[in-house]
């Protein structure tokens, strides 16, 4: 099992180790801290920096002009945020800090140098540019055809496993603390915050998932990997209980 996804060519994993090492090399000033809501990447701003996620959740959010808001990706710790800046003069999206979050920080001129001269730095670099694509046709899947329980399944079980670095046919975490907000989760899943609320309630009640004060706990992760199997780019593969039961 890999730490960076469970989709990328096996070849690449020590090519994908040595370019972290690399972008440690490149890190200089001493991690940042941001405090929850805070905006670390201005929506249409310029901006200089590549990040690394250490510690907390952080947001890629596109705010419209009437106050909506849509959550394009969430980034978990490891994840390295802000590539684009090497490569687009401004940023046509916020970066917000969705807990206390800490970063390490890379000036993007330093890291396209090293980009053009270390491998396996551009393959870490591009992968994660890869990553962020693959996430977002699931997102885009889910928005389209996915139903409000599919959609939430598939969210709380991908930062399960994200946390727990599993891929999708691995245990994830069973309990986790979540800094979304209902209103924030909806934002992500394109729900309003009551059918949201109605949702999580219903896995409570079917004692799938329980989501209280911004913590989770999957109560039976099988059952929420079968809700959320439709949305999934690589499901798992059957437990044996259910070739079983087909078999029967």
């Amino acid at each position: 099992m890999s730490k960076y996804s469970p989709l990328h060519r096996p070849e690449l994993t020590a090519s994908l180790a040595l370019g972290d090492v690399a972008f440690d090399a490149l890190i200089s000033d001493p991690p940042r801290v941001f405090r929850a809501g805070t905006a670390i990447v201005g929506q249409g701003e310029r901006h200089d920096y590549v990040y690394r996620l250490r510690t907390g959740w952080v947001a890629r959010v596109r705010a419209l002009t009437d106050g909506r808001a849509q959550y394009l990706l969430v980034f978990l710790p490891g994840d390295i945020f802000g590539v684009k800046s090497m490569f687009v003069l401004h940023q046509p999206d916020a970066v917000v800090a969705l807990s206390d979050v800490t970063v390490e920080r890379v000036e993007q001129h330093r890291l396209k140098a090293a980009f053009d001269a270390d491998e396996d730095l551009a393959t870490r670099c591009t992968w994660q540019i890869v990553e962020e694509e693959r996430r977002l046709h699931n997102w885009v899947v889910s928005l389209g055809q996915g139903s409000a329980e599919e959609r939430i399944a598939y969210v709380l079980r991908e930062f399960s496993l994200r946390l727990a670095g599993a891929d999708p046919g691995g245990r994830g975490l069973r309990d986790f603390a979540m800094p979304l907000t209902q209103e924030q989760l909806g934002n992500v899943l394109g729900l309003t915050p009551v059918h949201v609320n109605r949702v999580l309630r219903r896995l409570r009640q079917d004692e799938i998932v329980s989501v209280r004060n911004r913590m989770v706990r999957i109560i039976n992760p099988e059952a929420l990997e079968r809700i959320s199997r439709p949305l999934q780019d690589m499901p798992a593969e059957p437990r044996e209980e259910e070739t079983a039961e087909a078999a029967g």
